[in-house]
């Protein structure tokens, strides 16, 4: 029964108003001063609040005010004696729903509440209808993709259906069926097509993806040769999927004229490899053959992350920047980040930033118990990046950016999936630790979840000795040992993981924003 609250100082002349709501199925709170009201939405919350613009004291916009503080998320009704030009323009602004000039009349004010309150049930009802509609066509582009940018352009159409359908719909299942086909069938393609990507770099743009080492040239550099467009910001947000990045876009439209693309993550995808190739301009193997102390001695993979801003200075002076102005900046916590904020942006040619939250909240969403309650799953984790970026330094600094009419290019190193399967895998004692990835000797895996590299250079990937060998993760599938396996599938299952391969992990934006000019 939805819930309705009234607000209006002559609420006693409105009993008929009243009762005919209620006849109609709705449960009917009323107040008859303002104070009172506000107290009312701030304890329980209404459906929809009818609410008198002209009350003594506390008048219907102050009362408005004070109720878009507590809830701004419950639609406001203002009733008023005339359409006054102010009330219009509150109207326009969001501030309130919808409103209506005295006297009302009860089938007025019915007509009302059920397009408001309905408006969430058509939304859903519309976007089930859209999906089933489009079933066909997602499922024949499925069967019939044989490029990467089928691929992309498949994927980001099941993302934009997955955003917009809820879980508790039936249709759900459906989608989500469809979400794992199409990650099987991709992983069989990229299985397949992988290592003729990295032995033929200048193979055709059609049949061949912009990989992680090909980005900086091919989405920095033009705009570091284009004057009106500098200075440039390049901000790699660490473990961000593609839909993650859709709920961050949506409150930078304001700020921001913004163009898109796709790329693949090399494999593995993970920060070790994905994102070093962003900074060097060179794939894993190359880094070793060009950097082999600055690979080979770290023995601990996450520390092979600490030369990026050498790497970059590299790739740089590759690209005949060698001269350039830039400034490198990774920001790990809420400290680094208030910092960032602030940053003069335009003080440099190129700014570089590295942004650790959305990784951290992957790894802290597998460790707490508490977070995966909240983000149970992906549209609630999406929702959860929303509702930080919303209130975040990181927002704030975007807003600066446009001030300072800098051009920002927003990728990722690499996405994350939910794992849900256990495999068991066979290693010895030196074998990686990783959960998606590993590399070692006498590898065994069932080859229907992971993919076996036996040859490492044809995915571009160093070997440190003669036997070594990579798996790479399929689908949802995470890896697990003998010992104690059952413990470790319990352990890590449901939980955010990279390093393999996936739509999630590997299909990735790149976001060009460009502050618009008011």
């Amino acid at each position: 029964m939805p819930n309705v609250l009234w607000i209006d100082d002559e609420i006693d002349l409105l009993r008929p108003h009243v009762l005919f709501l209620e006849s109609k199925g709705y449960a009917v709170e009323t107040s008859s001063n303002g104070p009172d009201g506000v107290e009312a939405v701030r304890e329980r919350r209404p459906d929809l609040v009818l609410l008198d613009e002209q009350m003594p004291g506390m008048n219907g916009l102050d009362a408005l005010a004070e109720i878009k503080k507590i809830a701004p998320e419950v639609p406001v009704v203002m009733v008023t004696k005339s359409e006054e030009e102010g009330l219009m323009e509150e109207a326009l602004g969001g501030q309130i729903a919808d409103y209506l000039t005295k006297p009302v009349n009860p089938s007025q004010v019915l007509l009302t509440a059920k397009r408001l309150l309905d408006r969430s049930r058509l939304d859903a009802e519309g976007a089930q209808r859209a999906y089933l509609q489009s079933f066909p066509e997602l499922s024949s582009r499925l069967a019939m993709a044989n490029t990467p940018q089928d691929w992309a352009d498949l994927y980001l159409d099941l993302v934009a259906h997955d955003q917009r359908i809820d879980a508790e719909e039936g249709v759900r299942q459906v989608l989500d069926d469809q979400l794992r086909e199409a990650n099987r069938e991709f992983c069989r393609y990229v299985e397949k097509q992988y290592p003729k990507w990295i032995a033929d770099p200048d193979g055709p743009s059609e049949r061949r993806p912009l990989l992680s080492h090909e980005v900086f040239g091919a989405s920095v550099v033009p705009l570091l040769r284009d004057p009106k467009a500098s200075p440039v910001v390049f901000m790699v947000v660490d473990c961000m999927r593609y839909d993650q990045w859709m709920e961050m876009e949506r409150l930078l439209h304001a700020s921001f004229d913004i163009d898109k693309t796709t790329y693949l993550s090399i494999l593995p995808t993970a920060t070790p490899y994905a994102r070093n190739s962003l900074f060097s301009g060179l794939l894993p193997l190359d880094i070793q053959r060009r950097y082999p102390r600055l690979w080979d001695d770290d023995e601990d993979e996450h520390s092979k992350n600490s030369h990026e801003e050498t790497f970059l200075g590299d790739l740089l002076a590759r690209k005949h920047f060698k001269d350039l102005k830039y400034k490198y900046v990774k920001v790990v916590s809420s400290k680094d980040g208030r910092e960032f904020a602030t940053m003069d942006f335009a003080a440099q040619p190129l700014t570089a930033a590295v942004i650790n939250f959305v990784d951290i909240l992957a790894h802290s969403r597998s460790d707490s118990a508490v977070l995966r309650e909240i983000a149970p799953d992906e549209r609630a984790y999406r929702a959860l990046t929303r509702t930080w970026f919303e209130h975040s330094w990181l927002l704030t600094a975007f807003q600066q950016m446009a001030k300072q009419g800098v051009t920002v290019v927003v990728t990722t190193d690499h996405g994350a999936i939910r794992c849900l399967h256990p495999t068991k895998v066979i290693g010895d004692r030196d074998t990686s630790t990783a959960l998606r990835y590993k590399h070692g000797r006498q590898l065994r895996v069932d080859d229907k979840h992971a993919v076996f590299v036996r040859d490492p250079e044809t995915y571009g990937l160093p070997r440190l000795s003669i036997n070594e060998n990579y798996i790479l993760a399929k689908e949802d599938y995470y890896f697990v040992y003998p010992t104690n396996q059952h413990h470790y599938e319990r352990m890590y299952r449901d939980s955010m993981q990279h390093g393999g391969l996936s739509l999630d992990e590997m299909v990735l934006p790149i976001a060009t924003l460009r502050p618009k000019k008011f």
